[in-house]
């Protein structure tokens, strides 16, 4: 029940604003600390409580030596009876207390929730992010970036409370206790203090850029390696292992040298601290026995001085361990931040709509779209497409085909121009209903890496088992499911697909793709090369299914086969990011323009386009 109690302190999951965090690394931290501050102040509380009872604890020490030397011992227990049994209980009751309270509010209240309140909202906020910065970094440090930022800034935080406070208890304790007994004791003291604030001012400033150095490195390096294991296959393919090891060396070699350079600061003030440290030792044991011998101090005040200043010592470089790791950690964290607060290029407007799609009718009004260059791709490109409608996108490779379908889904935002979907502006609309409303598939088909049935469901989550096997059943897909298993005992439909789908064939994955498409039975179907993976006799066997799936619905299709062009309501030739050419294949052929040049490559029922 304790540890229920403590562990609930905090909801991880909660409804918070979907936005990016402050681009500071001050804003960054308190945009999430503030959602767990009462229990860092309770933290910061009992953390002061526990060092003020070390401190007593010394203090107690210094002052039984004064006792015993000054009460005879057949009386020193009848004499000091209260003050032995209070400092027992200290001891006994209040410490394990106050410590023990403080280690729940650490790990149960605060390490697992933060750590994983921080992921989970970078976590929610970045997979929003467009499709371009997907594409411009490494999944595996992206992923990285996510997972390391949460711990780090718990440790960093926490760390903070826990080094501040017991400097600050402790050197105020121990110059209160000096000054009890002689200021003098206090100079070596301040002397230390001002030394160590001035090695920690020079030497600070430089670990905390050194590690944010590191940890880039270390996060390029996680990202080659990832990349490296994800696209196995293609290295093995290709017999460049060794080129794959060079290309993570280099980014390992220039690791070692971050991590060097930030190791030889950390050593250059671990050593300065170590000296500083000797010499307040020996100042204060000196001066304590100087005083001691001229009568001037009890002593139990050498016993408190020495155990004090030595105390202070181990702290001192127990702090310089913290501080690397403090400052290493608040590096993980900036450069988490590199992708945790970067803003989302495609986002919903505030006032965005769900799409009502009645009828499926898509227009294409005066679009241009250039990647953010100036030119090319796509310029002042029109073309309405009536609700039932099937069209056929044909053009070279690079005309803009696959870019067209893309501004269609959102996935980018126009630079000029608009996209209606029955007279509905789909930059007006969530991204979520209008990618609802679409059913594509595509040519790669990826796969997550989890069962069949989980990869059916993201077509509709809802599906009945005797949906699924329906689906399965039009898309020729229902035998080769049943016979999958894999290493952790799944069959059939309970089977794990592997990273991207890789354990079963172009063909299967294409097959599944079909079957989630027709779970999913959206208004508006996008084939990208939807039968490429499949060889001719399956295809002409899932053509039935793609002609049932088509039925009602307004159908945008790029592709090379005559067997899905022929079955094209009319046709639309792109060419450098403008439409060349319209009407049926027969108008076409006839008209003798690119698309007949086109038609004259066909081998094999293919033709030779994108």
């Amino acid at each position: 029940m304790l540890f229920r109690f403590f562990e609930s302190r905090v909801d991880v999951f909660k409804n918070t604003a979907d936005e990016a965090p402050p681009r500071s690394i001050a804003g960054f931290y308190w945009h999430y600390l503030k959602q767990v501050w009462p229990l860092f102040l309770a933290l910061l509380i009992v953390g002061v409580f526990g060092a003020l009872i070390e401190v007593s604890l010394l203090n107690f020490v210094a002052q039984l030596i004064d006792m015993a030397q000054a009460t005879p011992s057949s009386e020193f227990f009848s004499r000091y009876r209260n003050e032995l049994l209070w400092m027992l209980c200290v001891v006994m009751i209040i410490r394990p207390v106050v410590f023990g309270l403080h280690d729940l509010l650490g790990n149960q209240a605060i390490t697992p929730n933060l750590t994983n309140l921080v992921r989970w909202q970078s976590h929610r906020y970045v997979l929003k992010q467009s499709l371009r910065f997907f594409q411009n970094d490494f999944a595996g440090r992206i992923a990285q970036r996510i997972m390391q930022t949460g711990p780090s800034l718990r440790d960093s935080a926490m760390q903070v409370i826990e080094a501040l406070w017991h400097v600050v208890i402790y050197a105020a304790g121990a110059l209160y206790l000096f000054a009890e007994a002689d200021w003098r004791l206090m100079v070596p003291l301040l002397v230390w203090i001002l030394a160590y604030c001035l090695l920690l001012t020079y030497f600070v400033p430089r670990i905390k850029q050194r590690s944010a150095t590191a940890s880039a490195a270390r996060s390029k390096l996680m990202g080659r390696v990832v990349d490296g294991y994800s696209n196995i296959s293609t290295l093995k393919l290709f017999a460049h292992t060794r080129e794959e090891q060079n290309y993570a060396r280099s980014a390992m070699q220039e690791l070692l040298d971050k991590v060097r350079i930030q190791t030889r600061t950390v050593t250059a003030l671990d050593v300065s601290v170590t000296a500083i440290n000797g010499l307040l030792i020996g100042a204060t044991g000196a001066l304590a026995l100087w005083l001691w011998s001229n009568q001037l101090i009890s002593t139990g005040a050498i016993a408190l001085a020495l155990g004090l200043v030595i105390r202070i010592n181990s702290m001192a470089e127990w702090i310089m361990w913290v501080v690397n790791g403090i400052f290493e950690n608040v590096g993980t964290v900036q450069d988490g931040m590199k992708a945790i607060v970067q803003p989302r290029e495609v986002q919903d407007r505030e006032d965005a709509q769900p799409l009502n799609v009645r009828h499926g009718s898509v227009q294409f009004d005066s679009i241009g779209f250039h990647y953010g260059k100036t030119a090319g791709v796509i310029s002042d490109l029109s073309l309405h497409i009536e609700a039932g409608e099937k069209i056929g996108l044909i053009g070279p490779s690079g005309a803009g085909k696959s870019t067209l379908v893309s501004l269609l889904l959102r996935l980018y935002d126009l630079q000029t121009g608009r996209i209606l979907i029955d007279g509905q502006d789909i930059a007006n609309v969530t991204q979520e209903s209008l990618r609802a409303q679409i059913g594509v598939v595509t040519q790669d088909t990826a796969l997550l890496h989890r069962s069949i049935r989980d990869n059916l469901r993201y077509g509709r989550p809802a599906a009945s088992d005797s949906e699924l096997d329906a689906a399965m059943r039009q898309a020729h897909a229902e035998d080769f499911i049943k016979a999958l298993d894999d290493n952790q005992g799944g069959k059939g439909l309970d089977a794990q697909v592997g990273e991207r789908g890789v354990k079963l064939s172009g063909g299967q994955r294409q097959r599944i793709a079909i079957a989630r498409v027709l779970l999913k039975d959206a208004p508006i179907l996008v084939l990208d090369e939807a039968t490429s993976a499949l060889d001719s006799e399956i295809e002409v066997a899932i053509q039935e299914s793609l002609d049932t799936l088509m039925q009602g619905k307004t159908v945008i299709a790029i592709a090379h086969r005559l067997s899905t062009i022929a079955r094209m309501d009319r046709l639309v030739v792109i060419d450098q990011g403008h439409i060349v050419e319209t009407g049926t294949h027969a108008e076409l052929i006839a008209k003798g323009g690119l698309y007949a040049r086109l038609w004259q490559h066909q081998t094999g029922g293919f033709v030779g386009v994108e």
